[in-house]
């Protein structure tokens, strides 16, 4: 009881910290940092919510976020509807492409799965570089609207801070829920072991298609706000670069751990920053860090691989009085 209280106290002291520190440090450059860095956390958080709590191994994770950007961009540019209609809308579009490639993928494992979703973000990258009537192709689409409310247009740097920051919170809040919810008990015994889930009762088809969807949506939303937040986007953005750069971001933090997510996104995002006064070198030092943070912690920095073993065991204790759903 005392852990948990001392966490909540710590929850909001950082909330309380990150929501005052633009008002003290009054640097564009800074809270351009920060704000990027909160892009960043919801697409890693939503990645480990499909790869570090359902076990889904994706190399593809940028298509979502571009799906995303494309769609809330087209939609404000091409159709004239509000920022407020499309950024939801871009959620959902990326939810429902999360969904075209969970179905025919979930019989897959590992490397294979790796590979699908590898082929099914080049595809998506492609499209975009190719379909050059929509998406002008490597031109790219500038001038992509700020949000408007109320007539004002809102394109101030502290706005899109605290917007982006309250995303942050409402989507780590959501993964969060979910994770301690019969769900996410589900999808950590998936990711433990397959069969034994399958043998308590667990739709793991159903469960697995759900966290893609879920993950998805996030990255959708992330895009479309760094789509008007940018104000201009290029296929080469959500490439193949992207995905690995976010997929690193989860492992180094500690795959299945949402806190581990939000340090290695904060980590990586600002890390090559803090490194540009070495030039060319900062690369080298950024690539020697990463390589020897795998070699001395492997599970990353927050990954702690017997809580997953104990969460199955809980999990199947409490789904085998009723027998949730049957199997796929």
């Amino acid at each position: 009881m005392k852990i948990y209280k001392d966490k909540k106290k710590i929850t909001l002291l950082l909330i309380l910290i990150a929501a005052i520190l633009p008002l003290v440090i009054a640097d564009q450059y800074i809270l351009r940092l920060m704000t990027i860095s909160g892009i960043y956390i919801i697409l890693a958080v939503s990645l480990n919510f499909v790869t570090g709590y359902a076990g889904q191994f994706c190399l593809g994770w940028a298509a979502f976020y571009g799906i995303g950007a494309y769609t809330s961009a087209l939609a404000v540019s091409k159709l004239g509807l509000s920022f407020w209609l499309a950024f939801p809308m871009a959620g959902v579009v990326a939810a429902l492409f999360g969904i075209i490639l969970a179905i025919p993928t979930m019989r897959l494992r590992d490397i294979y799965l790796a590979l699908t979703t590898l082929g099914f973000g080049e595809i998506v990258r492609l499209v975009l570089l190719n379909w050059t009537d929509l998406t002008r192709g490597s031109m790219g689409l500038p001038g992509i609207p700020a949000p408007e409310l109320f007539g004002q247009t809102l394109d101030s740097p502290f706005f899109y801070y605290y917007f982006i920051l309250t995303m942050v919170l409402l989507v780590i809040g959501a993964v969060q829920r979910i994770i301690d919810s019969r769900m996410g008990r589900a999808l950590i015994a998936i990711r433990e072991n397959e069969i034994a889930a399958k043998s308590v009762g667990i739709n793991t088809t159903a469960y697995k298609i759900q966290a893609f969807a879920v993950g998805a949506f996030f990255s959708g939303l992330a895009g479309s706000f760094y789509a008007h937040y940018s104000s201009y986007i290029d296929p080469n953005a959500f490439g193949f670069g992207e995905s690995i750069a976010i997929l690193a971001m989860v492992v180094l933090g500690g795959m299945g751990s949402t806190v581990g997510a939000i340090f290695g996104a904060v980590m990586l995002s600002l890390l090559p920053e803090v490194l540009r006064g070495l030039a060319e070198y900062r690369m080298i030092i950024f690539g020697s860090i990463l390589m020897i943070v795998m070699l001395v912690r492997s599970q990353g920095f927050f990954g702690h691989s017997g809580d997953g073993r104990r969460r199955v065991r809980r999990s199947e204790k409490e789904m085998k009085p009723n027998g949730v759903t049957q199997n796929s």
